[in-house]
């Protein structure tokens, strides 16, 4: 109901021009309809934090100066430039899955491979971009989700409360985007006593300094890396072993 407000609102924009589609998914929208689409997927995603269609909305209206500092980080950097020259894709369509079944254990597409089994996820469960009215943006915050999973194999974690929350943090200090801050301040809210110490303790304390110390995560052309050997890549960018060996039991 939210997303057709906003669609049949946008109908009657002032101004066509300023608000016109820039990209295929691309929804105009004027700063009140933003307003409301925030506040509306603010209160959703609290209420229900795997409600990801809400979770997207909000990070596409809360994330404009966040996006740009990625965007402005990427164009500084060889590798980041090159990935927004040719704005490659991560899905089900552009990846070839098999060979990368294929390669040896403890390399980045072996690894990649082994956490989409494991936690059974899929590169294509990621949202498109509707709300981000500039194209070249829009393509900063797709990459940002399409790497998510990337996240997850770098950190070692898998995709339960404790290990959703820990990407968060590390996600929240490396990009600054607001839903990624929302999302690792009030994550822990539904968790046990036990889980939200073994966070604290342990997890939070790990994913703030690696996300401080380790190089941009959007500047790292994965596509290029398959075979490159995970700890070795983890070593280059800079990210420290995880804390725990067994989140994925807690």
């Amino acid at each position: 109901m939210l997303l057709h407000a906003v669609r049949v609102a946008s109908t009657y924009s002032l101004d066509e021009d300023r608000y016109s589609s820039l990209y295929q998914t691309h929804i105009p929208t004027n700063l009140l309809q933003k307003t409301l689409l925030a506040t509306g997927s603010a209160f959703m995603s609290l209420y229900d934090p795997y409600r990801h269609d809400m979770v997207a909305v909000l990070a596409e209206t809360t994330g404009q100066i966040a996006i740009r500092n990625l965007r402005d980080r990427m164009r500084n950097d060889a590798e980041g430039h090159q990935i927004l020259q040719d704005r490659p894709r991560i899905s089900t369509s552009t990846l070839d899955l098999t060979s990368l079944r294929e390669l040896p254990p403890g390399t980045l597409g072996r690894e990649y491979i082994r956490f989409l089994d494991v936690n059974q996820v899929t590169p294509d469960s990621r949202m498109p971009v509707k709300f981000v009215d500039n194209e070249e943006l829009a393509y900063v915050m797709q990459r940002y989700r399409e790497v998510h999973d990337f996240m997850h194999t770098l950190l070692g974690m898998p995709t339960n409360i404790l290990g959703e929350v820990a990407v968060k943090w590390f996600e929240a200090v490396q990009t600054g985007l607001p839903m990624c801050i929302l999302g690792a301040v009030f994550g822990p809210l539904r968790m046990s006593a036990r889980k939200i110490k073994i966070l604290t303790r342990d997890l939070i304390p790990w994913a703030v300094q690696c996300g401080r110390t380790a190089h941009c995560v959007l500047n790292i052309y994965y596509e290029n890396r398959w075979d490159q050997n995970l700890e070795s890549l983890r070593e280059e960018i800079g990210i420290l072993p995880p804390p725990l060996q067994n989140t994925s039991r807690m």
